[in-house]
C-alpha cells in the first residue's frame, strides 16, 4: 500500500469501498451539529470578530448510527476508534457504540487559548470531548501511569500551522492528533479520518510513519490536504 490515499467524495458512500478489517485506528473530527445553537458572530470595532457560526457543512444533520456498521466491519480487531464530539452529540456516541464494545470512555483537550468571551456570559469554551472505543486485546502504547491521563492540554491550531486559505474553523492541531494517535496504534499502522478536514490527521500519521486514508467531501478542503501531505515528501 502507498502511504496515503486521498478521496474527494462522500464519506457515508466511500467508506463502503474499504475492505473488512483493514484499519487500525479511525481518528477523526466529524461535524458538531453546532450550529443551531449558535447565537451569531461576534463583531468589534476593534478587533477581528468572533466566528460562533462553523460552517454550512456543520449544519448538516449528523448521526453517528449511520456509521456503525461501517466502523464495526472495517476496524481490525485490535483496533481503536477515537472521534472528537460536543456536548449536544456524546449521548447518541454512547448509546450506539457503547454496546458494541468492551470500553467506551471520554478524552479531553483542553485549549490553553480558547476564543475569549468579552461579554463574560458563561464559560469559556476551553474543552473538546473525544470518545474512545475498543475491544480486548487492542493496541495501547503506554509506559507510566502519568501518561495515561484522559486528558491533553495545548494551544488551538496557531499559525503557521493554522491555514488562512482556505479556512477551517475546526482545524485540530497536529501535536494533539499526534498524541492520540501514537498511543492507540502502531508504525506502519493504517490510519482512516472519514472527515478529514484540511488533512491534518494525515500530517500527523505521515509524520509519524503511519499510513493514511482521508475521505473529506469539500473540495476545497481536500486539495488544502493534498497540498500539505505532498509536501511532506
Amino acid at each position: 500500500m502507498d502511504k496515503y490515499f486521498l478521496y474527494n467524495v462522500d464519506a457515508f458512500i466511500q467508506i463502503k469501498k474499504i475492505p473488512d478489517f483493514s484499519i487500525d485506528l479511525i481518528l477523526t473530527d466529524p461535524p458538531y451539529n453546532l450550529g443551531g445553537y449558535s447565537t451569531g458572530n461576534m463583531k468589534f470595532t476593534w478587533r477581528k470578530e468572533i466566528n460562533n457560526d462553523l460552517a454550512e457543512w456543520d449544519r448538516r444533520d449528523f448521526d453517528p448510527a449511520k456509521l456503525k456498521d461501517e466502523f464495526i466491519r472495517i476496524l481490525k480487531p485490535t483496533g481503536n476508534i477515537m472521534a472528537f464530539c460536543s456536548y449536544n452529540l456524546i449521548g447518541k456516541w454512547h448509546e450506539t457504540f457503547d454496546p458494541l464494545f468492551d470500553t467506551f470512555q471520554f478524552f479531553v483537550w483542553h485549549k490553553s487559548n480558547p476564543v475569549p468571551k468579552f461579554r463574560k456570559a458563561g464559560f469559556l469554551n476551553s474543552c473538546e470531548l473525544i470518545v474512545c472505543m475498543w475491544n480486548k486485546g487492542h493496541t495501547w502504547n503506554f509506559g507510566k501511569q502519568n501518561e495515561m491521563h484522559n486528558f491533553f492540554e495545548s494551544p488551538i491550531c496557531m499559525p503557521p500551522e493554522r491555514l488562512k486559505e482556505p479556512n477551517h474553523p475546526a482545524q485540530k492541531p497536529v501535536k494533539l492528533l499526534s498524541h492520540l494517535l501514537n498511543i492507540a496504534s502502531n508504525e506502519g499502522d493504517t490510519i482512516l479520518d472519514p472527515f478529514m478536514g484540511v488533512g491534518s490527521t494525515g500530517v500527523a500519521a505521515l509524520e509519524n510513519n503511519r499510513k493514511f486514508i482521508g475521505i473529506e467531501m469539500e473540495k476545497d478542503y481536500y486539495l488544502a490536504s493534498v497540498k500539505r501531505l505532498e509536501n511532506l515528501h
